[in-house]
């Protein structure tokens, strides 16, 4: 799947360049541009994009941004700007990157801001654990032994995910796992294969 990125640039040239740099590649797809007018926070609230590649130096604030656009916001550097305004954006992309690098960034803030939204329900790293094995078909004695805590405290994670999630089936919790990123297809077929 493309990361979908809009950007907003009051030059045309380098928003040409960037799209120009970005064309072939199978991962990233520039899907529109904002040139910069009075209606800016108008137009973002229009934009559904994966990624915002933005001007720095635009009079707007990151924060507005983000208040208007539910992505994350890279900063679109070709000029000299304070390392402390860079360090509101989510990455920096410099107009003297190498295409590859370009879309490393563009896809790694795209793939890590995804990985944050998966985990809206809050859950701890141990339950994180505890899910991971459960949907890896463990049971719960075997968790227990594996993470070096009790039985009853592996009974306790569990029922905390359902409780977050919403889940109350081993499998919906598996497939929950898999489709957040925390287990891949191949752990699911060695579970289904030794039974």
């Amino acid at each position: 799947m493309k990361v979908n990125v809009v950007i907003v640039e009051p030059s045309q040239i380098i928003t040409a360049g960037i799209e120009a740099l970005v064309k072939d590649s199978p991962r990233v797809n520039v899907s529109r541009h904002i040139l910069v007018t009075d209606s800016i926070e108008e137009q973002l609230r229009t934009v559904q994009c994966d990624v915002l590649l933005v001007n720095p130096t635009l009079p707007i604030t990151v924060s507005t941004i983000r208040a208007a656009v539910d992505a994350p916001v890279v900063a679109l550097v070709y000029q000299y700007v304070d390392p402390a305004v860079l360090k509101a954006f989510d990455a920096v992309v410099d107009v003297s990157d190498t295409p590859a690098v370009i879309v490393k960034t563009l896809t790694g803030v795209a793939a890590s801001h995804n990985e944050e939204e998966s985990h809206d329900y809050n859950l701890t790293k141990r339950e994180i654990a505890v899910l991971v094995l459960v949907a890896e078909g463990l049971r719960s004695k075997e968790i227990a032994d594996q993470l070096n805590v009790s039985e009853h405290t592996v009974m306790t994670h569990r029922k905390n995910i359902m409780q977050k999630t919403g889940i109350k089936s081993t499998a919906g919790l598996t497939m929950y796992a898999m489709v957040n990123g925390l287990i891949d297809e191949g752990s699911i077929e060695k579970v289904f294969h030794s039974n």
